[in-house]
């Protein structure tokens, strides 16, 4: 059985990443529970994410771009009339603000806006780098940086319960686009802040995370 594991097969394994778990744990985990040399995975998850979680090994590794590529789909809730500098919870509520005046139809009509090709600037706490160094890293030091804005296609973004401040929603969207930013702007085109409460990833392309195996099914083989 161990001289198997250190094969190295090329795999698509499919993985419903845990809470506060980064995807490079879940890497590392795998590499070092399975005895895998190669392995990577197609597409961050934050850490206060859980869901579809791709990773690919051995051969399968040169497949990772053509997986990053695909459409994603995503669950979650987000919290209006309060805001936290990372745009989720990694960071404490900064501010606070009046939503009693706020409707489900106009939270259903911010959300609309944001359908299509559009500029979407990154959270500054997110790997994108800034000459040379992750933004995170200069956020977290306390260092104000300016990120640049990029287009992102939201193909859907679905208001699917709301009790406020919570707002539940669907979206669909390309490679690239920050779940948290959306919940900043519809927070901003509301006026009243809002901030990403709970994310989960529930498609890549046609891989489904009902199809997904938890870590410790995975190790179980």
């Amino acid at each position: 059985m161990e001289k198997n594991r250190t094969q190295d097969p090329a795999q698509v394994l499919l993985v419903d990443k845990p809470l506060e778990w980064t995807s490079f744990d879940v890497v590392k985990k795998l590499k070092y529970g399975l005895k895998i040399k190669k392995i990577g995975h197609a597409g961050t998850l934050d850490p206060l994410a859980t869901g579809l979680l791709i990773l690919c090994t051995g051969k399968k590794t040169k497949e990772i771009e053509s997986f990053q590529a695909q459409e994603k789909e995503y669950t979650g809730t987000f919290i209006l009339g309060q805001t936290t500098p990372s745009y989720d919870l990694e960071t404490a509520v900064d501010s606070t603000h009046d939503i009693t005046h706020i409707t489900g139809e106009q939270v259903k009509a911010a959300a609309k806006t944001f359908e299509g090709w559009i500029d979407q600037v990154p959270p500054v706490f997110s790997a994108v780098k800034v000459q040379g160094k992750r933004a995170y890293e200069s956020a977290r030091a306390g260092k104000e940086i300016q990120l640049k804005a990029k287009k992102v296609e939201i193909k859907l973004f679905e208001i699917t319960s709301i009790a406020l401040p919570e707002v539940s929603f669907r979206v669909i969207c390309s490679k690239g686009t920050y779940i948290r930013s959306l919940a900043r702007d519809v927070g901003r085109e509301l006026q009243v802040g809002a901030y990403l409460a709970s994310l989960r990833r529930t498609r890549i392309g046609e891989f489904r995370v009902e199809d997904a195996k938890t870590l410790a099914e995975i190790l179980q083989k």
